[in-house]
């Protein structure tokens, strides 16, 4: 560590107080986390499903910045990275380069990556894993560059500020505008043209620092028209980025394999064809299928004919939707989480099964569904339901929820008495189809009807399961016999292996794609990249070690980092938690986080209004939330009135927050570094965003256990001293948000550099 005294000033950041500095960068360092998150996700696939790594690498930067926050500061060393990383993931040749990592990396058999498979032995597969592993180093590399310097901004602002609840209130609210502003563009589809020229729009405020401006803007520029060239598909008939993924919508060129007009692709992985099966198309173009006579999407409606009403989750663009109603459903509710397939659905399908006045269309997450509609259905379809990302900040991805024993028996209650289901699925192992097969046995009693139905021009195929009214289906296998006689010969042509012992997916351990507990390998590699990481910074900057014969690692750093690690984990829980009864939609984890800030902030006001409040007492009631919050099933709220769901989950899940909140500002304010106090926090949170992997082995349950033990470490590390500091502040009667930051003495400039 440098001595805790400032630099001499090399550039000033203009008239800025200190108030609208932290604020700024706090906007800034959230936006920019989210946008980089959500970027690499898509265009290096396995990100998509490890979101937690960049996550992970951006606090480690941010920490960085706050315990090296008297070095210099030099904004071209943020600009600079993030060129790089907007060059890489916009330019068509590198951008399919390093995509590539996916297929390096996806010889690590632990982790199903949509249309990679599993690779094994010999050196040269071994060579590719390990360029995979150095090319994710480079990339957590420049991220970790591109936050450093807002980590020495922030740490800046808040170690010079005289009002620390202030400056932390400030902090806070700041963070929250950041996550909305990035929510707000994602909710209107904006490219990522848009979401740099938002982020260069806040960089542009700190351009002066470390000098060079007319070149820092220079890069800002460029860092923006490098990444107009990401959405340049001159292929792509739509080209658009919903609240979760981005979508492509291209015309087929292989009509050989696939009698579609369109194909849409996710996250540039093909994830949907849309096929015209109406009796006209079929009389003026009959497919040639072979033995392959019916096509998925009219297979359900051959167990269930006429049914008054169907239920669809996953309908995507409509070709279930279609089959249903070219087979007579009379009504039809097409659930779809992602409304930009349902308007590709609406805009592109040959049949319009979106504009019948037979369909509802509901633009919900499945499982929320399932647990918030009162209707009862004869048919209920899964339509190839699975997913190509994770919910934001765990481990889970969007569609892990949805086939849980506890959804799957949500689905079975939605029947009529004679009502059947159909699940179909892309089984890339077979302990998948075991996992399903075995679940759906528990749920209904009795084995489903398993068959393999092959991709051919008509169908996209994939494991298929028939449960329900027993005798519904033998009455639909008795009186169809073209039905019974494709099934058997699919089932001949196309078994579909089960190994048996495969443990269930349920609420607690939802991991669908994860053959048994365990942690996978890929994430111990990912841990160990953080560590090789942190150690060349260690001598890089010179953090990590004595500075005037003073160890970094003191208690109160210590108290810091366990709050940290432990906030994050309580967060993880939280959205995992809220998942089950609001759903998983973009909207719902925006709400989630935005409460848990509004409670970080109302804990700011109570430790101002407060300040003779015990700490003993809200450790005390910091243990007990997360105690009650453990012994509390959520799931069983799902029955209450919307606004009684809303508040009774809120208050349930946010409540440790809150007195968390409050031990950690009570600290804060009495700690004297508080830059290294800040980056302890982060950084004890990047280490939060590591332990997380254990719920791969506990659950997720079992994850506030870890995070009360870690909160008691935390309590128990909290230096005595600091309640005297406290004593002494207390007599300034500091106010949370009233007055300026600035109004000790004139304005002053504030110097950077």
């Amino acid at each position: 560590m440098t001595p805790s005294r400032p630099a001499e000033p090399s550039s000033l950041v203009g008239p800025v107080n200190r108030n609208l500095g932290i604020f700024l960068v706090s906007v800034l360092g959230l936006f920019l986390e989210m946008l980089l998150i959500r970027w690499i996700g898509t265009e290096i696939r396995i990100f998509a499903y490890l979101q937690n790594t960049i996550l992970i690498v951006c606090f480690l930067g941010l920490g960085l910045g706050c315990f090296t926050c008297r070095q210099e500061i030099k904004i071209q060393r943020t600009l600079i990275p993030l060129l790089c990383l907007t060059a890489i993931l916009a330019i068509p040749f590198t951008r399919d380069f390093v995509a590539n990592i996916s297929t390096m990396l996806s010889s690590l058999d632990e982790l199903v990556i949509w249309e990679y498979e599993r690779v094994s032995g010999g050196w040269l597969v071994l060579s590719r894993m390990t360029l995979g592993l150095i090319l994710t180093l480079l990339l957590m590399l420049l991220v970790c560059e591109t936050f450093i310097p807002l980590g020495r901004l922030l740490g800046r602002y808040m170690d010079d500020h005289p009002r620390t609840i202030q400056a932390y209130g400030v902090n806070v609210g700041g963070s929250l505008i950041g996550i909305w502003l990035f929510a707000l563009l994602s909710a209107l589809h904006a490219p990522p043209v848009v979401w740099f020229a938002v982020a260069a729009g806040l960089l542009a405020v700190f351009v002066n620092a470390g000098g060079r401006r007319l070149a820092n803007l220079a890069v800002l520029g460029a860092v923006v028209v490098t990444a107009g060239l990401a959405d340049m598909n001159s292929d792509a008939l739509v080209n658009t980025w919903s609240p979760y993924q981005k979508l492509t919508l291209s015309e087929n060129n292989d009509a050989s394999n696939w009698r579609g007009r369109y194909v849409v692709t996710v996250n540039n992985a093909a994830y949907q064809g849309i096929v015209d099966l109406s009796e006209e198309a079929l009389r003026l173009d009959p497919p040639e299928v072979g033995r392959d006579r019916i096509s998925q999407y009219d297979i359900p409606l051959r167990f269930k004919p006429q049914p008054k009403r169907v239920l669809i989750v996953g309908a995507g663009t409509g070709n279930d939707v279609a089959g249903a109603l070219r087979a007579g459903a009379e009504h039809v509710t097409a659930v779809e989480i992602d409304p930009a397939i349902i308007k590709m659905g609406r805009d592109y399908h040959p049949e319009q099964p979106y504009a019948s006045p037979r369909v509802t269309v509901v633009t919900d997450d499945a499982r929320a569904f399932f647990e918030t509609t009162d209707e009862r259905f004869d048919l209920v379809i899964f339509g190839l339901l699975d997913s190509h990302t994770t919910t934001s900040m765990t481990n889970a991805r969007l569609d892990h929820y949805v086939y849980t024993k506890e959804s799957l028996s949500q689905a079975r209650s939605l029947l009529t008495d004679d009502g059947v289901m159909m699940l179909t699925f892309i089984a890339q192992r077979p302990y998948i189809a075991d996992r399903i097969s075995t679940c759906l046995t528990e749920v209904f009693g009795r084995a489903p009807l398993i068959f393999g139905i092959p991709q051919t021009e008509i169908g996209w195929g994939g494991a298929t399961f028939v449960t329900g009214s027993q005798d519904s289906i033998n009455a639909a296998l008795g009186s169809d016999q073209e039905l019974a006689a494709q099934i058997a010969d699919w089932q001949q042509r196309h078994p579909i292996v089960l190994p048996g012992g495969t443990e269930i997916a349920v609420d607690d351990w939802p991991y669908l794609y994860l053959e048994h507990r365990r942690i996978p390998t890929l994430h111990y590699l990912l841990g160990v990249m953080v560590l090789v990481l942190a150690f060349h910074y260690r001598k890089r900057l010179g953090v990590w070690s004595s500075a005037a014969g003073r160890p970094w690692l003191t208690r109160t750093n210590l108290h810091f980092f366990l709050l940290g690690a432990a906030f994050l984990l309580l967060e993880v829980q939280n959205i995992s938690k809220a998942s089950l009864v609001f759903g998983s939609t973009w909207i719902v984890n925006a709400v989630i986080i935005s409460g848990i800030l509004t409670m970080i902030l109302l804990a700011n006001l109570m430790a101002s209004a407060l300040p003779g409040l015990s700490q003993k007492l809200v450790g005390g009631c910091l243990i007990a939330s997360c105690a009650v919050l453990y012994f509390v099933d959520l799931s069983q709220m799902s029955v209450l009135p919307l606004v009684g769901r809303v508040l009774v989950v809120g208050l349930l899940t946010t409540l440790p927050m809150f007195f968390a909140g409050i031990v950690f500002i009570k600290s804060f304010a009495a700690v004297e570094r508080k830059n290294e106090a800040l980056g302890a926090n982060l950084l004890g949170a990047l280490v939060g965003g590591l332990l997380e992997s254990i719920t791969f082995v506990i659950g997720v349950k079992a994850l506030l256990l870890v995070v009360a033990g870690l909160y008691l470490a935390a309590l128990a590390t909290r230096p005595r001293q600091l309640d005297a500091t406290l004593e002494e502040k207390d007599h300034a009667a500091e106010e949370p948000f009233g007055g300026s930051a600035d109004a000790v003495g004139e304005e002053e400039l504030v110097t950077l550099g």
